[in-house]
């Protein structure tokens, strides 16, 4: 696929999505947000991808809304934005039935630290940050962060974290579950490498459904969830991967699950 902005590699069952703006830490402008629908589009229709690794290039993940490109075009709707080029990101990054692992590598700000918590897993460097920088500009958290936050943090350090727009270390994130693991910079590639490993070879179907189910469960009672759990049950007892599971289990062997 031919970008400006992003760079995209397949290889193996792992599809790796680079945000690819390192001389402005990896700031969204237009481009580039409908680049990484795109992106998202064809992961989503790759059968021979099974996981996702969505980063920055160079030293930062993604420092957010690129302001001077904003401002460079005059006054705009916010509103428009978010439901053209935000919002799309977010909703496909949540409904792609596949794992995403962020490799944050760097900074994450504002809509950056969004689309770092949209993601499945998040992979951090040591030196990594996350900052719900809105307020620091007057503005209010977007692309998902108010969905996110308190489901991962609770409402009162939400709140903390959006009104002081002050930076959250990895070591700190990994505390407060905002992200699942911590590295040092240079084992960061083999920390990714081992869930990627995992996940292009595990069973996808399933996974797919584990991300609708947990995705569900945030505004969902414990009875909706039972009976959503027996739909899903059903739909995964009858895929080729549950076969070959049982089967490998009967053989004492290692399942060779093919994504469906």
């Amino acid at each position: 696929m031919d970008f400006k902005f992003i760079a995209y590699e397949s290889s193996n069952g792992v599809a790796t999505v680079t945000l690819n703006r390192p001389e402005v830490y990896n700031a969204l402008n237009d481009a580039i947000t409908f680049e990484l629908q795109d992106a998202l589009k064809a992961v989503a229709k790759d059968n021979e991808v099974r996981v996702v690794v969505l980063t920055g290039a160079g030293k930062a993940f993604c420092s957010g809304q690129d302001l001077k490109d904003s401002a460079s075009q005059g006054k705009r709707s916010f509103l428009d934005s978010l439901h053209k080029r935000y919002n799309p990101i977010v909703t496909a990054m949540r409904n792609l039935p596949k794992p995403i692992v962020c490799r944050l590598n760097g900074v994450a700000a504002g809509a950056g630290c969004s689309l770092a918590l949209a993601c499945d897993v998040i992979v951090a460097a040591e030196e990594a940050t996350l900052i719900e920088v809105f307020i620091n500009i007057g503005l209010v958290p977007d692309s998902g962060s108010s969905y996110f936050l308190p489901r991962l943090v609770g409402i009162a350090k939400a709140f903390e974290m959006c009104t002081l727009g002050s930076k959250i270390s990895a070591p700190e994130a990994l505390k407060m579950g905002l992200v699942n693991q911590v590295v040092a910079s240079g084992e960061l590639d083999a920390a990714v490498k081992s869930y990627t490993d995992h996940y292009a070879k595990a069973p996808t179907k399933a996974i797919g459904i584990i991300k609708k189910m947990l995705n569900k469960s945030t505004t969902a009672s414990l009875e909706e969830m039972l009976e959503y759990e027996a739909y899903c049950q059903e739909i995964a007892g009858s895929s080729a991967d549950h076969k070959e599971g049982v089967q490998a289990f009967l053989e004492k062997r290692k399942p060779n699950f093919v994504g469906n």
